[in-house]
């Protein structure tokens, strides 16, 4: 009997850090227009992008299907596994929900269901430590227990280059958008329990605002557990140097013992749109 590590696909590990860690990645669905898509199957940032601005509105995101979560974790709970799945928020989706009618109906005692309360690296976060106490041995349940702890500590923050994906999609208003554009504001966009929430705003170029909101988080990046920090964007190829420059601050700051940078997948980049950044860590018990 082994413990087995599942997440819908909001964590953004990308396929490389999911095989690193046997994590098993289940799709939330894009809709554009008349089409869906399965997250990071056939679809990527840049379509996504491409069509929106054609089309003048944000894709529209969907849970998983029932049909997703029964292949993924039917023979895992029959083979006698015990399975951790992560969850996005339970207020930004009802997949969680859905994976929980699933537990019960199906889970034969053997799934647990954990609402992330976050998105993005901030459930990738977890993901990992998860996935390495599972390595090392623990048992379902005390992994749940540490992971339940951890929680609360999660800090997940982003800086946006644009409100106009935010405002299509009925997140902001169309005039926010126009205020922060016309101003060039960069909103910070801060994950708490389990909501989005708009943070500092900073003033300038993409570039300087990254910086800004880098530094700022500084005193709270010194007292983060140091095992990862995660850089995840949806920065385009034009400005890349930006990132790589956050990398330079992060290294410089000689905290953390990896420093993973992944791009945001389909549903996230739908919601945020291009030159988004976010620094993502947990801190200290």
């Amino acid at each position: 009997m082994a413990v087995r590590i599942f997440s819908d696909s909001t964590c953004d590990l990308g396929e490389e850090l999911a095989d690193r860690y046997s994590v098993s990645i289940i799709p939330l669905c894009i809709v554009m227009g008349e089409k869906s898509y399965y997250d990071g199957e056939g679809i990527g940032q840049k379509e996504i992008f491409k069509w929106a601005d054609e089309n003048r509105t944000t894709p529209g995101t969907a849970a998983v299907t029932s049909e997703r979560l029964e292949s993924a974790l039917r023979p895992a709970i029959e083979a006698g596994d015990d399975c951790i799945l992560f969850t996005i928020a339970s207020g930004m989706s009802s997949t969680y929900s859905l994976a929980k009618l699933f537990a019960e109906d199906e889970g034969k005692g053997r799934l647990h269901v954990i609402d992330s309360a976050n998105l993005s690296t901030g459930i990738g976060l977890l993901v990992i430590k998860a996935a390495k106490l599972a390595e090392e041995g623990m048992s379902a349940e005390a992994i749940v227990s540490e992971i339940e702890s951890s929680l609360p500590r999660v800090r997940a923050s982003f800086v946006l280059d644009t409100l106009t994906y935010l405002s299509r999609g009925g997140r902001c208003s169309s005039v926010t958008a126009l205020l922060a554009g016309t101003l060039k504001l960069h909103p910070e966009i801060v994950v708490k329990d389990g909501a989005m929430g708009v943070g500092k705003k900073f003033r300038g170029s993409l570039e300087s605002a990254v910086m800004k909101y880098a530094h700022e988080l500084e005193p709270d990046l010194k007292d983060a557990e140091t095992d990862r920090v995660f850089i995840t964007h949806t920065v385009q190829e034009k400005d890349y140097e930006i990132v790589e420059k956050v990398r330079e601050y992060l290294e410089s700051l000689g905290i953390f013992d990896e420093i993973l940078e992944t791009r945001a997948g389909g549903v996230i980049s739908s919601h945020c749109g291009p030159g988004t950044l976010g620094i993502l860590f947990v801190k200290k018990a």
